[in-house]
């Protein structure tokens, strides 16, 4: 399995279906295209392992650094297509990450799950995670 990053309109409209089984908020792939390029300011950006030319597993990432945390990569989104879960893409993807991450001197990767996510928490058990901090919210 190779990772590419999409870096064109093309490549993220490509990457929409995948991105909207997680975030079913978006309406169409220009959302999708629109508030990447937006992030892209943050250094946000998706990655993904295509099957048939098409993407089935995407990722998005941010480089980061924080006094708490020091250089890191932060995970926005990992998603694989339901049809092809389980088959290594999203180990593809953070294994990719994980390498880039060293290679570039940063210090870990983090993500946060929603508390509902059951089945991710036990993949990324899998992967070697653990459960850092808890995160607190108070929507405004």
């Amino acid at each position: 399995m190779t990772v590419q990053l999409a870096t064109t309109d093309a490549d993220l409209a490509a990457c929409f279906p995948v991105m909207k089984e997680l975030r079913p908020r978006l309406k169409d792939a220009a959302e999708l295209i629109a508030a990447v390029r937006r992030m892209e300011k943050e250094f946000y950006a998706i990655a993904y392992v295509a099957e048939g030319g098409r993407p089935v597993a995407c990722m998005g990432f941010r480089a980061s650094e924080m006094l708490a945390r020091g250089s890191h990569y932060y995970i926005d989104d990992l998603v694989t297509l339901p049809a092809v879960r389980s088959h290594g893409h999203g180990r593809t993807l953070l294994d990719w990450l994980e390498a880039k991450a060293r290679a570039e001197g940063k210090v870990a990767v983090h993500l946060e799950s929603g508390t509902h996510r059951i089945d991710a928490h036990r993949f990324y058990f899998r992967q070697r995670m653990h459960i850092g901090s808890f995160h607190f919210l108070k929507k405004l």
